[in-house]
């Protein structure tokens, strides 16, 4: 029994220990298996160093090429710069070489031209550069300054320098003498005036060219002015729309108009102008306006001007007037508008017609009209050196459409 329970035993031992054997021979093979996938794993890391290693030194080999590169570059643009600096300089250096050339070319003009000949008789221009009571002084760019005498200024005897000349003033002037005793050249605008400025009127006139004259003076049957230093005469005729009596006369005097010059006659040095073309020229502006706003069938009120044998014409106030034909003067026939009108008598008319300036009116059709409404204030502008504004409702009273 016991013999039977030791082989039992044995044998549980022997099969244990079996089993131990199996379960260590597989750990076994397992840590073999394990030690070969490790072994792998360090090979591939062990080569994956390797070329990080190989990465590394290419990375430092092209660094090294890189800064090489980067100081020959650095190189390049130092030597660029002082190839810039260097065109810099010589650049200045010719500009200031041509600038120094300038400056003696323009010295040398100035010095030929302060030096250059004047004769008596010559014509010089110049820049005032000093005025007194009695003379001014003009600086020619020449060795010698002129001047310019009181009495040699202008042919207007009223003319005075302080007043009429300013420092900075470019003017023409004839040389009377090279020497007035003082090293200066004596000059006469007024004698240069008589030589250049018939020209400037003559042209003016041929272009109708509008001057800006001050009037001066007043002698019999006109005033006097001088445009471009020249005395001309401007007739009582030719100075307003209307003529201007002898007594009107002084008005004018001071006063700064508008004219043309309408005889230029330098070998009888006779110079006359007019500004009654450019005052009609204006009013025709004016007028054209005002016309304007006449429109076809117009009622308005009007006085009776001139009669007749063909019609009446009918004063409409500030300046505007029209004419109604005799058939056009009543429903009932007449043989003469004086049959039935008188200068002076207050009508009514009505527009009929506008045309070229021209006002047709009809009193026969203003007849039975149901009533005359007053008209809105219309203005009327035109220019001409300025803007003049008319008011309608002043021109056409008691009126409506």
């Amino acid at each position: 029994m016991e013999d039977q329970q030791i082989k039992e035993a044995t044998q549980e031992a022997v099969d244990t220990a079996a089993d131990a054997v199996q379960e260590t021979a597989k750990a076994v093979d397992n840590a073999v298996e394990t030690a070969a996938t490790n072994r792998h794993v360090a090979g591939e890391a062990a080569a994956a160093v390797e070329e990080s290693a190989k990465a590394v030194t290419q990375a430092v080999e092209t660094a090294a090429e890189n800064k090489e590169a980067v100081h020959a570059a650095s190189a390049a643009m130092e030597e660029t710069a002082r190839a810039v600096g260097n065109a810099v300089e010589t650049a200045s250096e010719n500009s200031q070489a041509f600038r120094s050339k300038e400056s003696m070319d323009d010295y040398k003009d100035a010095i030929d031209n302060s030096m250059r000949k004047i004769d008596v008789g010559d014509v010089v221009k110049g820049t005032v550069i000093a005025v007194s009571e009695e003379e001014a002084t003009v600086d020619l760019a020449h060795y010698a300054a002129g001047i310019v005498r009181r009495q040699d200024f202008s042919a207007n005897p009223k003319f005075n320098l302080l007043d009429d000349v300013r420092i900075g003033d470019e003017i023409s002037a004839i040389v009377k003498r090279t020497d007035d005793g003082h090293g200066n050249l004596l000059l006469s605008v007024k004698d240069a005036a008589q030589k250049l400025s018939w020209d400037i009127l003559k042209d003016a006139m041929k272009e109708k060219k509008t001057l800006s004259v001050k009037i001066t003076d007043t002698v019999k049957a006109g005033v006097i002015a001088y445009p471009e230093g020249l005395r001309a005469f401007i007739p009582a005729s030719k100075l307003a729309l209307s003529f201007v009596e002898d007594a009107a006369l002084p008005s004018f005097v001071g006063k700064t108009i508008e004219a043309r010059v309408v005889t230029c006659d330098p070998e009888g040095k006779k110079l006359v102008l007019s500004a009654k073309e450019i005052l009609r020229e204006q009013a025709d502006k004016e007028r054209a306006a005002k016309v304007s706003n006449l429109k076809p069938g117009l009622i308005t009120e009007g006085t009776v001007e001139t009669l007749t044998d063909f019609g009446a014409f009918v004063d409409l106030g500030e300046g505007l007037s029209g004419l109604v034909h005799v058939s056009r003067i009543s429903r009932e026939r007449i043989k003469l508008p004086a049959d039935v009108l008188k200068v002076g008598d207050k009508v009514k008319v009505k527009v009929m017609q506008v045309k070229d300036g021209k006002i047709s009116l009809s009193m026969k059709d203003v007849e039975g009209a149901a009533q005359v409404e007053a008209v809105q204030e219309e203005h009327v502008e035109y220019k001409s050196g300025g803007e003049v504004t008319t008011s309608l409702a002043d021109l056409i009273k008691k009126a409506g459409f």
